[in-house]
């Protein structure tokens, strides 16, 4: 599959290999760097090294391979399947199962667990057989996730989180009490200068990240907020909350550092998601219960008033 990427003013500087991996859905980093050394991705009539950095006006010609099997072992986990056709399949992600299998997590993840319950119909987007995961949520984020069961619908999926046409709302219990009733979060996110393993609000090596916001109720020390995001940087609305001084309850690493009793993870959950269906053409709008952990933080708080 040849696919065609053009760089702007905005991306001059970047690593090559970090702007495959940002306009590539199911591209990863590693990934992109073996398209590179593989002489697949061209520009100008030649070939770009893994170090090579943009100037900010390429146009680039991307081979992506032919679908091969995964390694990565299908397993037959449980899942809560909210909605699922031939093209893509909803699942309401629990706390504490990562998404991709990673060092350290090798098995046990939604990767995992779709390969065994889609069987062979799956994307092969990236140069692999796998579900084709649209977007992605942290391991102890809760909620809806999307994926594509073949390459069209993965493509046209990934063209809607581009376009921003892809609505992903969330809950969350923040500490402290907001002021305003709404408000938007616009500030850009990238790595942490110094904590390579976080995100912050930061100006260097960014992108562009946008927040919705807006008070559900307001709790003793607490207050309940539905979030939507307008684009999906990672731990967008983590790093967002914690920025306006109001971290996301349980969230020991852009919060307190200790863990809050009866929380696995963070208390924020992926409640509602609406796109518009790569064959029908009509839009699918999804809605999931709050788990029972975030249910019982509320439950606490409302005794409390």
């Amino acid at each position: 599959m040849l696919m065609t990427l053009t760089a702007t003013t905005e991306d001059a500087g970047a690593r090559i290999d970090s702007f495959l991996a940002a306009h590539l859905d199911g591209v990863t980093r590693s990934a992109a760097q073996r398209l590179l050394e593989g002489g697949l991705v061209v520009c100008e009539g030649k070939t770009l090294a893994k170090n090579y950095r943009l100037r900010g006006d390429e146009t680039l010609s991307v081979t992506l391979p032919e679908a091969v099997e995964t390694e990565v072992a299908a397993q037959n986990i449980p899942l809560d399947v909210v909605y699922e056709d031939e093209d893509v399949i909803v699942v309401n992600k629990p706390v504490g199962m990562v998404v991709h299998p990673a060092p350290g997590h090798s098995d046990g993840t939604l990767v995992n667990a779709l390969l065994y319950h889609c069987g062979d119909s799956l994307s092969g987007v990236g140069g692999e057989k796998r579900p084709g995961i649209v977007h992605r949520i942290d391991r102890d984020t809760s909620g809806l996730i999307i994926a594509a069961k073949n390459d069209a619908a993965h493509l046209f999926l990934a063209s809607q989180l581009s376009d921003h046409t892809l609505s992903r709302t969330y809950e969350c219990l923040v500490v402290g009490h907001l002021r305003e009733d709404s408000g938007t979060v616009n500030a850009p996110i990238g790595r942490h200068p110094v904590d390579r393993k976080k995100m912050a609000v930061t100006a260097k090596n960014s992108r562009d990240a946008v927040t919705h916001w807006e008070v559900i109720t307001r709790y003793p020390g607490v207050t309940h907020v539905r979030c939507r995001l307008e684009t999906g940087r990672t731990h967008q609305i983590r790093v967002h909350m914690a920025y306006i001084g109001h971290p996301i309850l349980g969230d020991t690493v852009y919060g307190a550092k200790k863990p809050v009793p009866g929380l696995t993870g963070q208390c924020l959950h992926a409640v509602g998601l609406r796109f518009i269906h790569p064959r029908t053409g009509e839009a699918v709008e999804l809605h999931c219960e709050l788990p029972e952990e975030f249910e019982n933080q509320l439950r606490k708080r409302q005794n409390k008033i």
